[in-house]
């Protein structure tokens, strides 16, 4: 019997890529225009695209009709033939009028940059929130550009661009998306509540919560499994783990918290991105410590550390307290290495050495604890003396006629959250025995 099925397989993409350099973006600085190019080149072979060529053009401003002019427009094309190439990645983000004319002239399917970022989140995307968040991000582009779209909607090739959502929006209407939209960031809104829910029981037991951000490919993941031996992908690629990761750790005083992994930042990362995935990101912002994991061999060090900074801003999270990480030093030269600061909030580490995780561990135990305070409290309130070793370091204490005596390390913030938690208990009791004891 013959069989009716018919197997289509996706044609791989063959990319040349190009990059347009105003003379702006000389004035900053001349060589993160080249570190971006190679940057897209890395980000193509992540989506499994087969980077055959790349180009650059310096112009004065960018063609509201081609991007690129249109003398590299006909270069390119030749080049696109020259390497018979079926798609060709630009490093900036066009307009739905200029993928369009770029396809008709070149012929090709074309691709920039924050699509290809939104692909290969839809690649990494596992769980059903990381799942809702790549699509919210990719109709958002999507939605004004669909008048641009040109083959990129016509085509059955698949691919990139189009996993994820994009294979089913082929034959979407704007009202469409719109709808699936609003269905989305419902659904989103549940997960934030969740989170929120999560938050508040972390608070009230007492939990420290400590947050590792940095660029992608930084060394977070490895840093997480290292330190508490978590069971998480680890890979020398881009965006290799994409739903955050939170793991318990035990620090050296024996005060356990709890510690997360967030996705890598990365600079021109899409502003759809940012707001699909600001559920997960805040989780930065409601940390009690940021880890800002660093790439101390890569060139671009100060550059990456920027944009870090900046999406930590743009979240509401630069005033958290943080511990820079110069992490990888093993790979740097001992001039390098020299060059990096190691004192104060700054450590010079390698995740894989046991010594440097041992310094990491005293480092985020020195910062979340704090001031001794002793606090007399009723033997009779388990609960609360409970709730005293739950949020800070208890160093002794002993037990006088009726009450317990309790000494323990606590930061600021901690204290006021304490003082505040054991207010609730309402007890009718004065602050005595002391200038330094604190009586419930």
């Amino acid at each position: 019997m013959k069989s009716n099925v018919h197997i289509i397989e996706h044609e791989q993409p063959r990319a040349v890529l190009m990059s347009l350099i105003t003379p702006t973006q000389k004035r900053q600085e001349a060589f993160v225009a080249e570190y971006s190019l190679s940057e897209l080149v890395s980000l193509a072979e992540t989506a499994g695209v087969e980077v055959l060529a790349t180009m650059t053009q310096n112009k004065e401003s960018v063609d509201s009709k081609w991007f690129v002019g249109k003398g590299k427009a006909e270069e390119l094309k030749q080049l696109l033939e020259e390497h018979d190439a079926n798609t060709a990645i630009f490093d900036q983000e066009l307009s739905g009028a200029q993928v369009r004319n770029l396809e008709q002239y070149l012929d090709v399917k074309i691709i920039d940059r924050t699509q290809l970022i939104l692909d290969i989140f839809a690649q990494r995307a596992k769980t059903r929130e990381g799942i809702i968040q790549v699509e919210l991000a990719q109709l958002s582009y999507l939605l004004p550009r669909l008048s641009g779209q040109g083959k990129n909607l016509s085509r059955l090739g698949g691919g990139i661009g189009t996993r994820g959502p994009g294979e089913t929006k082929l034959e979407t209407d704007r009202r469409h998306i719109r709808d699936r939209i609003t269905e989305l960031k419902n659904q989103l809104q549940e997960v934030v509540k969740h989170r929120t829910l999560h938050r508040e029981r972390r608070k009230k037991s007492g939990v420290f919560q400590v947050a590792l951000v940095g660029y992608t490919n930084a060394g977070k993941s490895t840093l997480l499994r290292q330190l508490t031996h978590a069971d998480v992908y680890v890979e020398n690629q881009l965006f290799a783990t994409l739903d955050p990761t939170s793991r318990n750790l035990e620090l050296p005083g024996g005060k356990e918290i709890v510690l997360t992994d967030t996705v890598g930042f990365i600079q021109n990362l899409p502003h759809d991105l940012v707001a699909a995935f600001r559920a997960t990101l805040e989780e930065a912002c409601e940390a009690d410590l940021i880890l800002h994991v660093v790439d101390s061999a890569s060139d671009m060090m100060a550059t990456q550390m920027y944009v870090v900074d900046q999406v930590l801003q743009e979240l509401g999270a630069h005033q958290t307290e943080q511990i820079t990480l110069f992490n990888k030093v093993d790979l740097c030269s001992p001039e390098q290495e020299e060059m990096l600061s190691d004192k104060g909030e700054y450590l010079r580490i390698s995740a894989y050495r046991d010594g440097d995780l041992k310094r990491v561990c005293d480092a985020i135990e020195s910062k979340l604890m704090g001031d001794c305070k002793t606090f007399r409290i009723p033997a009779e309130k388990g609960d609360v003396i409970s709730l005293v070793y739950r949020v800070g370091e208890v160093l002794e204490n002993e037990v006088e006629g009726n009450d317990m005596l309790i000494q323990v390390r606590l930061n600021n913030k901690e204290y006021g959250k304490l003082g505040y938690l054991l207010a609730a208990y309402a007890l009718d009791q004065a602050y005595n025995e002391g200038e330094n004891s604190e009586h419930v």
